[in-house]
């Protein structure tokens, strides 16, 4: 009966006046949600003269476009220009891809297989990548950490023994997604102290480590519950024709989770390109992303928006081309989890 109700309820066989609301309603909130791109792309093609003068919105009828500020930024200051955005581009797509091939295969195998590892092994992994990481960084001396690795490892051992609690993949999934409920700043300080150890500030490999590894809960949750929409009958049949578990996920999975891995890269991609906190950390000149750049630009220059509109729409500009390239993927890859059975 209800299936009935919606098929008279469409849009095709609603009153025409009602049709006519709705279309309505819809242009409205999509003038009202693109009007101020619009409004950026009609600025970038002003004057100074224009912009103060106070609100003209029609180009050729109100103004005389100029490409004055275009010029400024591609010309006068195209050093200041292009590094920060092809910083941009290497650290966002390089993150956003590590992130993904990482963070997929880790939400397939905390889907598919189980995991049962000791608590105190865990402890101990991390208590020796500490060690690991203060030898690299010579806060300790590489005898000293080999020695309280060894002594820790005793000591797990005695506390724990062989039958200590055991971890689930429900345990590991939900530790990975808690790391983005931290709030960043309470990171970054200790983030810079390591990469200045390393000799790694204001270099890209900063940025795509730490993007990677802010990014990579995300991934592994969404392509977790997207691979948990996937028939499991699949899967089995191609095992009993005796397909490899690798051949199954490259063969069968991947192909299928593509909606997923679309709008999850995209999703990741979004969140590398805009980032600020991290950058304005981890960089001072060599690796710049186009955020920081703006931010300089208003700060030393002051408010000028019609070289702010430039710069604002060359940072837009590449991530809406690529949604567009992607929305038939996008638009099947957001309803992950919408509907069961």
């Amino acid at each position: 009966m209800a299936r009935v109700w919606r098929v008279r309820r469409s849009p095709s066989a609603m009153p025409a006046w009602l049709a006519v609301v709705f279309y309505a309603a819809l242009v409205t909130w999509a003038v009202v949600v693109l009007f101020p791109l619009y409004w950026i792309l009609v600025t970038s093609f002003k004057l100074p003269i224009h912009v103060y003068a106070g609100p003209v919105y029609l180009p050729f009828v109100d103004f005389m476009p100029s490409l004055h500020a275009w010029r400024y930024i591609f010309v006068d200051l195209r050093n200041d220009t292009l590094r920060p955005f092809e910083n941009t581009v290497v650290v966002a797509l390089v993150s956003s891809t590590l992130a993904i091939v990482l963070g997929t295969g880790a939400g397939y195998g905390l889907l598919r297989f189980h995991y049962r590892p000791r608590l105190s092994a865990i402890l101990l992994f991390a208590a020796t990548a500490v060690l690991v990481i203060a030898a690299l960084a010579e806060r300790v001396n590489g005898l000293a950490a080999i020695g309280g690795g060894a002594l820790l490892f005793l000591l797990v051992r005695a506390v724990l023994g062989r039958r200590g609690r055991t971890v689930g993949n429900d345990d590991i999934a939900f530790w990975m997604i808690s790391q983005r409920m931290l709030p960043p700043v309470a990171v970054v300080i200790p983030i810079y102290v390591m990469f200045q150890r390393l000799s790694l500030l204001d270099t890209r490999a900063a940025l795509i480590i730490t993007y990677t590894a802010v990014n990579l809960p995300i991934v592994v949750w969404l392509m977790r519950d997207y691979f948990r929409n996937i028939s499991l009958e699949l899967e089995e049949s191609a095992a009993i024709d005796g397909a490899s578990p690798y051949r199954i996920f490259w063969s069968i999975v991947l192909p299928l989770a593509t909606p997923g891995l679309a709008a999850t890269f995209l999703l990741v991609l979004v969140f590398s390109w805009n980032e600020y906190l991290f950058a304005l950390f981890l960089t001072s000149a060599n690796a710049q992303t186009l955020p920081l750049s703006i931010a300089a630009q208003n700060a030393t220059r002051g408010p000028m928006w019609w070289y702010m509109s430039v710069l604002i729409l060359i940072m837009i500009t590449p991530v809406i081309a690529m949604a567009i390239a992607l929305e038939r993927y996008i638009a099947k890859g957001l309803l992950v989890g919408a509907l069961k059975g």
